[in-house]
């Protein structure tokens, strides 16, 4: 049971960061402003969804140690920032008009 939560933990991490990879290359190579934005703030979410899961996998694979754990949190902070971030902007440019 234990394998088969980390090899999924492994999908996710994998597909997340193929898609933030997409999202920040199509951000890159877009003229339009609303288009790099809506790019970006979808690359902040998949960003943020991997990083959570990168601490996920940090504390149920390993023997809970103080330092792995205060990486953990951390990655989780950051991924959850990242995430509201991006969901956030997401929204601001869904509103503005093309």
């Amino acid at each position: 049971m234990e394998s088969t939560l980390h090899w999924l933990i492994v999908i996710v991490i994998i597909g997340a960061s193929l898609f933030s990879v997409y999202n920040s290359y199509k951000a890159r190579r877009s003229n339009d402003t609303r288009q790099r934005g809506m790019y970006a703030a979808r690359m902040n979410i998949y960003m943020g969804i991997m990083l959570v899961f990168i601490a996920l996998f940090v504390m149920l694979a390993y023997n809970g140690s103080t330092i792995k754990v205060i990486i953990g949190a951390l990655f989780i902070v950051l991924g959850l920032f990242n995430l509201f971030a991006g969901l956030r902007n997401n929204s601001i440019y869904r509103s503005m008009k093309s």
